[in-house]
């Protein structure tokens, strides 16, 4: 799980008489990843397709031009079916020839249409003025300009133009029309005139008559050519429909055709021999031995190379298995080996990206870690299954693997908000299951688990719980980063790059629990008003001891005591020095020291987020029920509890918070309803990017950049998964 499936290089070698019967045996077989020949052995060069690739390679592309005229989907494809070189050869032609006609003529009415609806647009600023348009074209001592604009100010612009004899503006519907006589031997003058004007000129169509007369004849050709369109996309539907599946199963035929005639350019060859080679799952090495041998025999030779370790050496290790060499140093594809229940998770993986061969394949930690940091965070029955039922959705209705990875994601989250909501005891906010199942059926005094600012000491405790899954969550990370680094490196420099880090994180936060400068620390970590002394989680514990093994002088100042804890951090900080000067010098000296410093303490504080937006969510789904149920509260002890008031009673002694809007009429009621639905959608869809975002940030910066790089090749093996056709 925490690797991916373990790789072998695999070679075939062999006579070209047989070596399109070996491309069929490993097409059907569909589990060798080929490699890439780069001219690694002397006399022999790249293959070339086989006869008929480039026929097939047309049609190919005949056949997808064809479906995406006919938006062909795989709603079309009918049931399974063999597609032979007859068939192809009788309906394909008559096939492209009907949809080239149609989609042609198609093409044509379009034109037609764009042409026409221009030419409306052109007119029906025109119809308002009651001109006819050969009135506004022709003069030879005239100048004529139609736009929109203020008539009023074309007329003063006019008005006040020394070269014009005479003018007359005719206006309707925001469209001015000016007609201007101009002085002898003056030009332009309407334009100049306009000048600081708004006035949008237009352009006059060419045509005649009365503009409204033509603009019907427009409209009607108009519907004419949107007449034909749709008798034209009704022939095309009867053709997809008529011929959908054929097309769907010819595609798939041609691309199992060119797939293999292709094959050999991936091979290397000379006239009378290939080699080829590939990388195969180690443990299906004897399914493709049976598979050649059961197509040729004894006629071509199949060798394991090498079995790849999951240590890299320029790109890989390799266990060698045969001897000889091996085309190209392309590094093993990876191939995920996680439980179906974490497969969804791989896609948050290669949103960074694939693991390589060789590195730790975090999906499964993933699994236990992000639906349990996002539930936490919104920890509520009501929003729980409404995300699981959401995830569902996802993950029944799309094939898209993407789609239903990100259902399988919410159905995990859905689920573990479920069960943290049941700890809390809640129901879209409400106490429901506090009251008739924690208190009512099993006679608590209360939910196991808090939230919301009202529970003051639980908020505290989620703070201190929040430390601690960052200091766990970062140790693990450092952990894998150790592992990757030693597989890379030596255990030696994995340490000083990893087990430093460790070192410092650890370190440091046990001597923040330590009872050493217990004061300045904050209380509700150590000391009597710490959260694991007397409430919420009464374990006695108050702090750590502090160890102290050396009192340090200095000077005037004093002391400084050397704890043990202390003592880890100075160690840890020194070889975090040391292998930071055996990467980069001294140079990186400063910088190591700062960074050693600070993300011990940075790191997992960062991880307060998780219980910051616990405590935030909680708070708006408490503000809703408030302003619909209304609420009051009790004080018992130390503690103060809120309860909903649903049926509006109070209990003497009490203090209000709010009425509650149900309460105040039908007015009251009407606008609790629309409070309550909206305000609890939005807690729902921040729920998503909230708890959703800030828990992919957890896993993303702080947990991946401790040991995951990724960058692995995918595996992509040679063969075909039919879909629409059958070889039987």
């Amino acid at each position: 799980m925490l690797r991916p499936e373990r790789m072998s290089k695999v070679s075939v070698t062999g006579s070209r008489r047989v070596m399109g019967h070996v491309i069929e045996a490993i097409h059907e077989l569909n589990l060798v990843h080929l490699s890439e020949y780069r001219g690694e052995f002397e006399g022999f060069d790249q293959g070339t397709p086989t006869e008929g690739a480039e026929s097939a390679s047309e049609r190919l592309v005949t056949i997808r031009s064809l479906e995406s005229i006919l938006d062909i989907d795989a709603a079309d494809a009918g049931p399974t079916r063999i597609v032979d070189e007859e068939e192809l050869e009788a309906s394909l032609p008559e096939i492209r020839e009907t949809v080239n006609s149609l989609d042609d003529r198609r093409s044509e009415l379009r034109d037609q249409l764009r042409a026409i609806d221009d030419e409306i647009d052109a007119v029906e600023p025109f119809v308002s003025l009651g001109l006819d348009l050969d009135l506004l074209t022709g003069y030879d001592s005239l100048e004529v300009a139609v736009g929109e604009g203020d008539p009023a100010a074309v007329r003063d612009a006019l008005a006040r133009t020394d070269d014009i004899r005479a003018y007359e503006v005719f206006s309707g519907d925001g469209i001015a029309a000016a007609f201007v006589y101009p002085s002898a031997g003056a030009a332009t003058v309407l334009d100049d005139a306009l000048v600081g004007v708004e006035f949008n000129r237009l352009p006059i169509p060419d045509a005649s008559g009365d503009p409204e007369t033509h603009l019907e004849d427009l409209e009607h050709e108009r519907a004419t050519v949107e007449s034909k369109l749709d008798s034209v996309a009704t022939e095309l539907e009867e053709v997809r429909v008529e011929h959908g599946a054929f097309l769907l199963a010819a595609e798939e035929t041609l691309s199992i055709e060119v797939q293999k005639a292709e094959a050999p350019l991936q091979f290397a060859t000379t006239k009378r021999a290939f080699v080829a080679e590939g990388w195969i799952p180690s443990d299906r090495y004897a399914d493709l031995m049976d598979a050649v041998r059961d197509a040729v025999g004894d006629r071509v030779d199949v060798e394991e190379l090498e079995r790849a370790a999951y240590t890299p050496t320029h790109g890989h290790e390799t266990e060698t298995v045969a001897d000889g060499g091996t085309m190209g140093e392309d590094q093993p594809p990876t191939i995920q080996d996680n439980p179906r229940s974490a497969s969804p998770f791989e896609l948050l993986v290669e949103v960074i990206n694939r693991p390589r061969y060789w590195e730790v394949d975090p999906t499964i930690i993933l699994l236990l870690t992000f639906p349990a940091f996002f539930g936490f965070m919104i920890g509520d029955v009501g929003y729980g299954l409404l995300y699981t039922a959401a995830g569902y959705w996802l993950w029944n209705s799309f094939d898209s693997d993407a789609f239903q990875s990100l259902g399988g994601i919410a159905i995990w989250s859905g689920a573990f908000t479920v069960l943290f909501g049941i700890l809390y005891g809640e129901v879209f906010g409400t106490h429901i299951i506090t009251t008739y199942v924690w208190e009512g059926a099993l006679g608590l005094a209360g939910p196991p688990m808090e939230k919301g600012l009202h529970a003051g000491s639980f908020a505290r405790l989620w703070l201190t719980l929040s430390v601690l899954v960052g200091i766990l969550h970062l140790g693990v990370g450092w952990v894998l980063g150790f592992v990757n680094d030693a597989r890379v490196h030596g255990t030696k420099a994995a340490f000083l790059e990893n087990g430093s880090w460790l070192l410092i994180l650890v370190s440091i936060w046990l001597w923040i629990f330590s009872e050493q400068a217990m004061g300045s620390k904050p209380a509700f970590l150590v000391g009597e008003d710490s959260v694991f002394n007397a409430h919420p989680i009464p374990l006695g514990f108050e702090a750590l001891p502090a160890l102290v093994l050396v009192d340090i002088p200095l000077g005037p100042v004093g002391t400084l005591p050397l704890s043990l804890w202390l003592a880890g951090v100075f160690l840890g900080l020194a070889l975090a020095i040391v292998g930071e000067w055996s990467h980069f010098g001294p140079a990186a000296l400063l910088v190591g020291v700062l960074e050693s410093l600070t993300n011990g303490l940075v790191n997992v504080i960062s991880y307060t987020r998780i219980a910051i937006v616990l405590l935030a969510k909680a708070g708006m789904a408490f503000v809703v029920n408030l302003l619909v149920f209304g609420a009051y509260e009790e004080t018992h002890g130390a503690e103060t509890i809120v309860h909903f008031t649903y049926s509006g009673h109070v209990p003497a002694g009490a203090e209000p918070l709010f009425g509650g809007l149900i309460h105040m009429g039908v007015v009251g009621i009407l606008g609790g309803i629309v409070v309550l639905l909206a305000g609890h959608l939005v807690v729902l869809l921040l729920g998503v990017t909230s708890a959703g975002l800030q828990a992919v940030r957890l896993e993303y910066v702080e947990f991946f950049g401790k040991f995951y790089e990724g960058g692995g090749a995918k595996y992509d093996p040679f063969g075909y998964r039919r879909t629409y056709t059958t070889e039987d």
